[in-house]
């Protein structure tokens, strides 16, 4: 479907499939589906013969979801207690900031990456926020999103984009070989 089909579609309509959804959103079914089932305010309608029925509310939800799982790294409990303690007000407020492009579909991965040693993994807090694992615990204050959650979020977005270019660097030289 063409972003111009996608555009008239989404012009005027009350409820949405699931398909269109998908499309909308770059997710895949399966995602919605279990979405629904971790996050209580995503709870779309069902039509007569039982399929989901999106209005324009779920769908501002499944963005401002994706967006807490996949750009500010939370994990599923983090995203349900952020989710929890906003209201649609600020929701609304919140999605009007962001511009949250659909996820391209993922290219092949090779077998092993070699991740530089400087890189740390993260740990992870019961919250769901990550935390840069300092040996002297001072970086405590990652849940408020202060500055250290801030250098951290920015040192993971560096890392995805140099682990894209060489993948595609890696996906080019593999084309160029055959």
């Amino acid at each position: 479907m063409t972003k111009a089909n996608l555009k008239r579609l989404e012009e005027g309509k009350l409820y949405y499939s699931i398909s269109e959804v998908c499309t909308m959103t770059g997710l895949e079914q399966h995602v919605l589906r279990y979405w629904e089932s971790e996050f209580p305010q995503l709870r779309p309608k069902k039509n007569r013969s039982g399929n989901r029925a999106y209005r324009a509310k779920e769908i501002k939800i499944i963005r401002y979801i994706k967006y807490l799982l996949y750009e500010e790294m939370y994990t599923i409990p983090g995203a349900k207690k952020k989710m929890a303690d906003a209201n649609m007000s600020d929701l609304d407020g919140q999605l009007t900031l962001l511009r949250v492009a659909p996820t391209p579909a993922p290219s092949p991965e090779p077998a092993a990456i070699a991740i530089p040693e400087s890189v740390q993994q993260p740990s992870l807090h019961s919250n769901g926020h990550a935390e840069n694992g300092s040996a002297n615990g001072n970086d405590s204050h990652l849940n408020d999103g202060g500055p250290a959650a801030a250098r951290l979020r920015e040192e993971l977005k560096r890392v995805k984009q140099e682990l894209q270019s060489l993948l595609a660097a890696l996906a080019t030289s593999g084309r160029e070989s055959h």
